[in-house]
């Protein structure tokens, strides 16, 4: 009741301004009304005092108005325009009309009425952010445009300044006066020009250029040759220089709106910098404004930046500086001391930063007004505090000395300039400070906008290098980061850094100084690692330095960016080591935003190349390390603490599940839910639980392992809770930890058994979350994104922990699976899909008819659904069924093929070929399904007449899909598909009318296919069928061996050098299968293959010997035969063709020379042998 009787007075103070307001107004439109009535419909009629008495009342009403426009304090113009605009006052329509109707009122000879008109019309809408609609643009812009061609030259400025107010947000309104505006003589053009010497004519220009650039998402777009014409004149105007006459503030507003421009226009997105000479002007100008007006240094850049492996040459001139105190010099820790006493003179350390963040730093940045940045003067840049300005001096490398900056030196008392010099000079630095930020920000925009592999060719021109022995080290980014005075430059700076260091994993990877560099000239790959180490060292001495909330926020996410992307793994130990330590104080921080950045840093680094040894060692630190601390080298490894395994995961369930901070929390911890009074911010609890489960993923064994019942439970309680993202994040922690137990009860772990998670843990684990939140979890059908969590969690359990559940518990599961398949959300239906296909290789449900067939059922019904997402995981969901499928016929016998339905197995049959027409993620597994479902067909089926069309349409379908543009994946399970259908000796291989079909695409593939795993799998598929008969007539043979005789002599031919790392693997396959076809060739094959060896013999020699020689050599052949297995291919090779020569009377061929060749191929192999041997 208190509160609101306080409220009450504001509230009607404010309406009785609103409504002054309103009156006024409506007064003023009253007086402009009778004056456009005694007006007439023109000047002729009028009379010489009526015109001089209209003329100084439209003076005195303009002058009003302007005094009305221009009152209240700088920067309130949000806080003006609400009331002024609230309901009882005039809407933005009004204020249009208003400025028509007095524009209406004035004639273009009466140009000092005209200048007070376009004031008005300026200070309006840049202060009351109304923008103009289109009615009344087609009447303001002609006027502007006969101003501007009619009036003097001194009235010049004030128009321009309201076409750029009123062409603010209006850019695809004016395409009708484009042509006068920014045509090839357009007034805009002309007064733009570096010809024209009046700077502020030049730069309102400019300005109402930027504001016509500017335009919303879904808007129509400046066309090209408009946009290349501005882009050229934001251009000419950021590589002019200043002229002694012209002043810095007005140059640095120049600028100001060139940036503007450019940035609007790169934002556009039709902006594309391909020319090499485009884009290396823009960033070097953009590089030489990043560093205008910072103290201590001025850099001359060339013309044009060009892609380079190494930086290029920027001169650094010191500028004149001051004798340096003798107390800079002093050490780190007397500085300090002596800073705290300049505080006791001063103001509070804390009101101080609170200055500073406010003028610079201060929140996210505003929608700028359609003014052009002539904001309050007074708003300077403060200095960061002396400490930390000193600690930064002390801990930089950088040649430039800080500690020669005189003004940084400056007291609170002394900053508060008294007299007009004082005041200028922190005019110029507050508009030199916006000048650098705004060229960061258009920085960003180009970031965004250019491909990332030509960005990267510009990495040694913004990103730090360590300096050279007796070099200086160039400017880059870090120089603004760790120099600039301003807290709100310097986020800036990091946040284009983080920008470029985003998705730089694969250029990053190149890097490497795991040994040690002792070559006559320095790699590119040693170069990018210094510089990754440079980069690591200036953030962290960044974060050392800073003061500022929010610039530490993105100095922490740039650390995690680079963390991300960095190859650690090739590099030196230590560097994660240095981040890991100097990160652990920030996360207690008092702000919010500063905490979760930190976490997300301890994220990016347990997630980076995981596991790595060094991260590892750091998990597994005593928990008294954890939250302080600044080692720098490597860390030792050490006995973990007993009762603390994982100190990040101790502290990220503390997180999560803490009681009520005492130390309260900054502004930004506002927000939280229901539960925000129990726990910590929001914020801070999700990133924690993102972090436990990255642990989880990465590092198992060493920080999950030991918590297992305790991260359960830590996911239940957050299943339970009211908010649907904790409960999210709860149910991707049990999916990761459920994932993490198979891993490691994978046969080939590389964990012990005596070293995994107990069989019964896992089963407590287990039972626990279904006797918990998971059931309700699943059943939630108001958050589908949380149902879809929680299936994906239920299959990631441990097939022998599914197996030892309690019945009830099995059955819960599946029906609740088997139910949720029936789901209308499509994200839904696919995570039951896919864990439906997890479940039924169970090795305790896979021969379960019953089960097999529900779930059969329920697959099918997915695959025909809407959604190409649900049809992809009902397709791989149908693959593993059909594998399954494969092992009960191998391990049952046909036993279980009885018991199968028929019906059920000409559905899948059906759907399977179905899918097979479909996308490519489908069609994939598609393929693979139909592979082992032709395989599992019995002689029964194959005879039956309903099925005889399904065979045939499924074998087209192979068919097709091998010959087809799709991608190499589904080709390569295609090929894979015909090798499973030739092992049913069911199917009437070698006799029905499809086998030449079969053989033709096969042997097409390994010849010309461009991807060497489609040509190994479809070699692989040629030397399945195990009877000659089944490959067909002679010519058939014969051409399959040809087939495989060329592929064998096009085996290092490819397209793309990556398919090299193949070869090997596709000769061997190749190989075996040409000795497979002679271990069943008849004698009317003879011809066919003597014919080869005659023309190919020595070719065909070199590679047999090299597959005799080398063992299985890549996993993709499949054969994996030892060197005693293929010697004995060999022999058999060569006693299967003497036996058929030996018998060939007639024979065209002389008789004996297969045999004689393949004996000698055989001979110097045992020959090598015994060399290698004895030797």
């Amino acid at each position: 009741m208190a509160a609101c009787c306080s409220r009450r007075p504001e509230e009607m103070a404010a309406a009785s301004e609103a409504a002054l307001l309103g009156a006024s107004w409506r007064r003023y439109r009253a007086r402009l009304g009778a004056l456009r009535s005694e007006a007439g419909p023109g000047p002729a009629g009028e009379s010489s005092s009526s015109r001089r008495r209209r003329d100084t009342e439209l003076h005195l009403l303009f002058d009003q108005l302007l005094s009305e426009a221009c009152s209240g304090p700088p920067g309130a113009a949000a806080a003006a325009a609400s009331p002024l605009l609230a309901a009882g006052g005039p809407g933005p329509e009004d204020v249009c009309e208003l400025l028509v109707e007095a524009c209406e009122l004035v004639q273009l000879n009466q140009e000092h009425l005209v200048i007070k008109v376009c004031q008005l019309i300026h200070h309006l809408l840049t202060r009351f952010q109304v923008i103009v609609d289109e009615e009344s643009l087609k009447f303001l812009l002609p006027y502007f445009i006969a101003a501007l061609k009619q009036c003097s030259p001194w009235t010049h400025v004030e128009i321009l300044q309201a076409v750029a107010a009123s062409v603010y947000h209006n850019g695809p309104k004016c395409q009708k006066y484009l042509p006068d505006l920014l045509g090839e003589k357009g007034l805009l053009v002309q007064f733009s020009s570096p010809a024209q010497t009046d700077v502020e004519l030049r730069r309102a220009a400019v300005h109402g250029m930027a504001n016509l650039c500017l335009s919303m998402p879904g808007q129509l777009y400046l066309e090209e040759p408009y946009r290349e014409r501005c882009f050229q004149t934001f251009l000419s105007v950021l590589q002019s220089s200043k002229d002694a006459v012209v002043d810095d503030v007005t140059f640095c507003m120049l600028l100001q709106n060139a940036l503007k421009g450019t940035q609007s226009l790169l934002n556009g997105g039709k902006m594309k910098l391909t020319q090499p000479d485009q884009l290396g002007s823009l960033l070097a100008v953009l590089k030489k404004c990043m560093f205008h007006g910072l103290p201590g240094l001025n850099i001359e850049m060339p013309a044009i930046l060009y892609p380079a492996l190494l930086p290029q040459y920027d001169s650094q001139l010191a500028l004149k500086q001051e004798k340096p105190e003798p107390s800079n010099f002093k050490p780190a820790g007397s500085r300090r001391k002596k800073a705290k006493a300049k505080l006791k003179k001063g103001k509070p350390e804390e009101e101080l930063r609170g200055e500073q963040e406010g003028s610079e730093g201060g929140g996210q940045e505003r929608p700028q007004p359609p003014g052009d940045g002539q904001q309050d003067p007074g708003a300077a840049d403060a200095g960061m505090q002396p400490s930390s300005e000193e600690t930064r001096a002390a801990f930089t490398k950088d040649p430039l000395p800080l500690h020669s900056l005189g003004w940084k030196r400056i007291s609170s008392s002394d900053s508060e300039y008294s007299d007009a010099e004082g005041g200028l000079q922190s005019k110029t630095r507050s508009f030199q400070a916006k000048v650098r930020q705004g060229a960061l920000t258009c920085f960003l925009s180009a970031v965004k906008s250019i491909e990332k592999k030509v960005l990267y060719g510009y990495w040694p021109a913004f990103v730090p290098d360590a300096p050279g022995i007796g070099s200086p080290q160039s400017v880059s980014l870090m120089t603004i980061a760790l120099k600039d005075p301003s807290p709100k430059t310097r986020a800036s700076a990091f946040q284009v850094l983080s920008a470029i260091l985003e998705g730089s994993k694969q250029f990053l990877s190149i890097a490497e100084d795991a040994t040690d560099h002792k070559r006559a000239f320095t790699p590119f790959s040693v170069t990018l690692a210094s510089s990754i180490r440079e980069l690591h060292r200036c953030l962290l001495l960044a974060l050392l330095a800073e003061t500022s909330s929010q610039t530490l926020t993105k100095i922490i996410k740039c650390l995690a960016n680079l963390v991300a992307n960095a190859p650690y793994s090739r590099l030196k130990p230590g560097l994660l080591t240095r981040v890991w330590s100097q990160i652990k104080p920030y996360i207690r921080h008092k702000d919010v935003n500063v905490r979760v950045s930190s976490l997300t840093l301890l994220g990016a680094a347990v997630s980076a190349q995981a596991p790595l040894p060094e991260v590892r060692l750091l998990l597994q630190q005593p928990g008294s390390s954890g939250l302080g601390g600044s080692g720098a080298g490597t860390p030792r490894p050490t006995a973990p603490a007993p009762a603390e395994p994982c100190w990040l995961a101790r502290l990220c369930i503390s997180l999560v599940a803490a009681p009520p901070r005492e130390d309260g929390c900054s502004d930004s911890d506002a927000g939280g839910g229901p539960a925000a009074g129990l726990h910590e911010p929001l914020p801070v609890r999700l990133e924690s639980l993102q972090v436990l489960a990255l642990l989880v993923k990465g590092y198992f064994s060493v920080a999950a392992q030991s918590y297992l019942l305790e991260l359960g439970e830590v996911a239940c309680r957050c299943m339970e809770e009211v908010d649907p993202s904790v409960q999210l994040h709860g149910a991707k922690l049990v999916d990761e930890l459920g994932v993490g137990i198979i891993q490691q009860h994978k046969p080939d772990s590389a964990v012990p058994p005596d070293q995994r998670v107990p069989l019964d843990l896992v089963v407590t684990f287990w039972t626990r979350m279904l006797n918990g939140p998971l059931p309700e979890a699943l059943q939630n059908s108001q958050h589908p994104t949380l149902q879809t969590s929680t299936c994906n969690a239920l299959s990631s359990i441990l097939p022998e922990a599914f197996s030892t559940l309690p019945e009830d518990k099995q059955i819960l599961s599946i029906t609740m699976l088997l139910g949720l398949n029936h789901s209308e959300n499509a994200l839904v239906k696919a995570a039951a899909a896919r864990a439906l296909g997890v479940y039924v290789v169970f090795p305790c449900l896979r021969q379960d008819v019953m089960f097999v067939a529900d779930a059969a059922n329920a697959i099918l019904n997915s695959l025909c659904e809407g959604s190409p997402n649900v049809r992809a995981k009902a397709a791989w969901s149908l693959g593993n069924l059909t594998d399954t499928l494969i092992i009960n016929m191998e391990l049952l016998g046909p036993h279980f093929q009885e018991e199968f339905s028929d019906l059920l197995l000409l559905k899948m049959l059906r759907a399977a070929t179905e899918a097979s027409k479909d996308k490519d993620k489908v069609k994939s597994n598609a393929v693979r399904a139909l592979g082992n479902l032709l395989h599992f067909l019995q002689p029964a089926h194959v005879a039956s007449p309903r099925f005889e069309q399904p065979i045939e349409e499924s074998l087209q379908a192979l068919i097709a899909t091998v010959q087809s543009e799709a991608t190499m994946k589904a080709r390569w399970n295609a090929c894979y598909a015909l090798g499973n259908v030739f092992k049913n000796p069911a199917l009437p291989l070698g006799e029905a009318p499809w086998t030449a079909q079969v053989y033709q695409a096969l042997t097409l593939a390994v010849q010309s296919c461009k991807n060497f795993k489609v040509r190994i799998k479809s070699a692989a598929a040629l030397s399945v069928p195990r009877e000659r008969k089944r490959y067909g007539s002679p010519e058939q043979f014969s051409q399959v061996w040809g087939a495989l005789v060329v592929a064998l002599q096009r085996s290092e031919e490819a397209e793309d050098f990556l398919e090299f790392r193949y070869s090997a693997s596709l000769r061997t396959q190749l190989c075996h299968a040409l000795l497979h076809l002679l271990s069943l060739a008849d004698e009317v094959d003879l011809p066919a293959i003597g014919a080869t060896v005659a023309e190919q013999g020595v070719v065909l020699a070199r590679y047999l010997l090299l597959y005799m020689k080398s063992g299985a050599e890549d996993e993709e052949v499949g054969g994996g035969e030892d060197l005693p297995e293929r010697d004995q291919i060999l022999a058999r090779a060569i006693e299967h063709v003497r036996g058929i020569e030996g018998l060939s009377a007639g024979c065209p061929v002389k008789r004996g020379p297969t045999v004689a060749y393949l004996e000698d191929i055989l001979k110097t192999h045992s020959k090598s042998s015994r060399g290698l041997v004895e030797a």
